[in-house]
């Protein structure tokens, strides 16, 4: 039963949120500077407020009240009322309708009107202006949502930190033309628990998928406007609500039911979340919730006139993580997640934000050590953005320990070194053994680089290998949006072509692209659909294509070139979680002998001879081989992996111990099984490493003794 009495009853100030007890409904809303709160309820429909009550109490600047008989399904809204003082920071507005931060459901959708704004939006005045009309019947309504439930008979995989494979993929991007999951499923979280979905990300390999926001998100009326639409998701407007969109029933179960599905299959489920900004945007962006309840309090604001807002993000607005109920709101989003619904980890985008105290960014802020000692959190995947666009906002390397971080010093070195540029093996030599120059301290492990060569943001791999400019001109913004440097090559024509030989090129270096992240240390997350070749017509920026642009085409999958490049990708995260050497747990420095005369990690050049001076500067083009061994039980894992970045075929003499070693993988070849043997037995020293190719090799274990290392 939904009562509506006349007055509320005092209530309590925590939890925040609306809470149901069994007999009624808590409601709790933080405002530091607010003077009065009304809480709104509305009809099923959420169409027409059907009461409206001022929130009793106000407790350490929390206000609250208790509605008796409330029950779950209750739809309501919030208004403040308070001073408008821009230049003070104030604008509290209470004709706008507002959305509880706590919100755990949300029901309908944002209707973009001029009532959404709290200043008249032509007034010569901008947004000193203040604006009366109701903005009810164009906001969502929250919900009231059921108690949780705790979890039953579902066991997160806990991948082991080196064992880890992750796949960036966009929930609706995944699901929308799959042919086998059916039209109504497509784009929601039930598509995510399909058996087709589960059974090609653990075909692959795929220990952990981390979704791009599902967060409850909001499409900014300009791209409306210019006929696009928020695809990418990073523009949030509730931090603990699903995004209706992704809710094909119209609840959150159904994201718990594909959770269980995903854990049950042995994957993790790690979040991409968006704390570093609201979707209400700068001063002149509309009232929806933070803005509305306390504008000074939930945003950074320019020092001596409030009324702007430091746009450290690029998107506006900057989320005021330096105040302690701010803190407390994004802490308890995660425990929300986390607890009720299972999820393993959590990607931050924009990181260095969250880290930001008014000096700069702080890997000690309130946040961060708050976040880093919190004993729910801090045991869950932590994958940190490490840059944001505000001044020193490139801090790879420098968060606390237990974060892995994106590396995009990976990403550009890799595509360089398999570009052709020069002078790239010592840089690369850096990126595959885990990037030690960065993470290499307190105690961080190889594991905290997040190694990748695509993500959503960017070209995909097969447009790596087909463009060299962008081209968002779906986007309509003349081509201007997106990264101008993109260190890609089309090796001969703009885009798609028949011509069989290009073709072939750039398929070869996809596979080396790929078997350079699987191979390498650290961390690797596969861009989904880059197993199989999938384009976006050479757009680096498809944050607002949410079409058959950005959906993946199934399709190419079962294509000849699609299947052997899935079945490359499956059989590269077979060799690695195969090889101890492949995934290590530390950083190793040539110091360390697991055999006699047998260093842990050694470079040599063609001629199998170490490397060692101006060997690395000289370099140019030329093949770089690494030799990796590591104790697996009482024997050793020894792998030698070769890389030609160059046109020509060359001749790779193996380095020291020159026993019987097994080629595990050319992918040139990329049919080639691992039955050659090279070595003494077969009156052969070298391979050959094909133009544009990575071998990878394993010294035969039973045939180790006390050889002597030449370098």
């Amino acid at each position: 039963m939904n009562a509506t009495p006349d007055t509320l009853l005092p209530g309590n100030p925590f939890p925040l949120g609306a809470t149901y007890d069994g007999y009624g409904v808590n409601f709790a809303v933080f405002s530091a500077n607010a003077t009065r709160v009304d809480l709104c309820l509305f009809d099923p429909n959420g169409r027409r407020e059907i009461a409206r009550h001022a929130l009793p109490e106000y407790t350490d600047e929390v206000w609250h009240g208790y509605l008796p008989g409330a029950s779950p399904g209750l739809l309501y809204g919030y208004r403040a009322f308070g001073p408008h003082d821009p230049h003070n920071g104030h604008r509290f507005n209470p004709h706008k309708l507002l959305i509880d931060p706590y919100a755990r459901e949300l029901a309908g959708d944002i209707h973009w009107t001029d009532a959404l704004f709290g200043y008249r939006l032509n007034s010569p005045r901008s947004d000193l202006s203040f604006d009366r009309r109701d903005s009810a019947g164009a906001m969502p309504k929250c919900r009231v949502s059921q108690p949780f439930v705790h979890w039953r008979h579902d066991r997160r995989p806990e991948i082991a930190a080196e064992d880890v494979v992750v796949m960036e993929a966009h929930l609706k991007g995944l699901t929308m033309r799959h042919p086998q999951i059916p039209q109504p499923l497509r784009g929601t979280f039930q598509a995510l628990s399909h058996p087709c979905v589960l059974e090609h990300l653990t075909r692959l390999g795929i220990t952990t998928l981390e979704l791009l926001p599902v967060q409850a998100f909001v499409t900014d009326r300009f791209l409306i406007e210019r006929g696009v639409t928020n695809y990418w998701g990073y523009n949030t407007l509730a931090f603990f609500a699903p995004h209706v969109g992704y809710v094909g029933r119209g609840s959150p179960e159904e994201f718990r039911t594909a959770i269980r599905a995903l854990h049950a299959a042995g994957i993790e489920v790690v979040m991409d979340v968006v704390y570093n900004h609201t979707c209400e945007g700068n001063e002149l962006g509309p009232t929806l919730c933070y803005r509305g309840l306390d504008n000074a309090s939930y945003y950074l604001l320019t020092p001596g006139d409030g009324r702007h807002y430091i746009n450290d993000t690029g998107c506006g607005n900057t989320f005021n993580l330096a105040h302690p109920r701010v803190i407390q709101m994004v802490l308890d989003s995660l425990r929300h997640w986390a607890d009720e619904f299972n999820i393993d980890g959590f990607r931050f985008d924009l990181a260095t934000t969250l880290g930001r105290e008014s000096y700069g960014y702080d890997q000690h802020s309130g946040f961060l050590d708050t976040l880093m000692q919190d004993p729910v959190l801090s045991r869950r995947k932590l994958i940190a953005e490490p840059w944001d666009p505000g001044p020193g906002g490139y801090q790879v390397g420098n968060f606390p320990p237990g974060f892995r971080e994106w590396n995009d010093r990976f990403r550009d070195t890799t595509r360089r070194f398999w570009r052709g540029d020069e002078q790239q093996q010592g840089d690369m030599a850096t990126r595959l053994s885990g990037s030690g120059d960065l993470f290499d301290h307190r105690g961080r492990r190889p594991w905290t680089s997040v190694n990748f060569v695509t993500a959503h943001d960017g070209f995909t791999l097969m447009d790596a290998v087909s463009y060299e400019h962008r081209h968002n001109e779906a986007n309509k913004e003349d081509n201007r949006d997106g990264a101008q440097e993109n260190h890609t090559h089309n090796w001969g024509i703009e885009g798609p072509t028949d011509d069989v030989a290009i073709m072939e090129k750039r398929d070869r270096i996809r596979r080396a692209a790929m078997a350079t992240l699987l191979l390498s240390h650290g961390t690797p997350m596969i861009l989904a659909g880059d197993e199989f070749g999938q384009t976006q017509d050479g757009n680096n920026n498809a944050y607002c294509q949410d079409n058959e642009l950005s959906w993946l085409d199934w399709s190419l999958a079962d294509t000849p070139r699609g299947e052997v490049m899935r079945n490359f990708v499956a059989r590269l995260v077979c060799l690695r979680r195969s090889h101890i050497s492949l995934r290590a747990r530390r950083y190793m420095h040539g110091r360390h002998t697991p055999r006699p005369d047998l260093s842990d990690i050694a470079w040599f050049n063609a001629e199998g001879i170490s490397m060692a001076g101006d060997d690395w500067n000289n370099a140019g083009r030329a093949p770089l081989g690494l030799r990796r061994a590591i104790e697996d039980g009482k024997s050793v894992d020894v792998t030698y992996l070769i890389l030609n970045p160059g046109e020509n075929d060359i001749s790779c003499t193996l380095p020291q111990p020159t026993k019987t070693w097994r080629l595990l993988l050319d992918s040139s070849r990329p049919e080639r099984g691992e039955s050659d043997i090279v070595g003494p037995e077969t009156g052969k020293n070298s391979v050959t490493a094909a133009g544009h190719s990575v071998l990878l090799l394993h010294l035969d274990p039973a045939t180790m003794r006390a050889n002597t290392e030449h370098e």
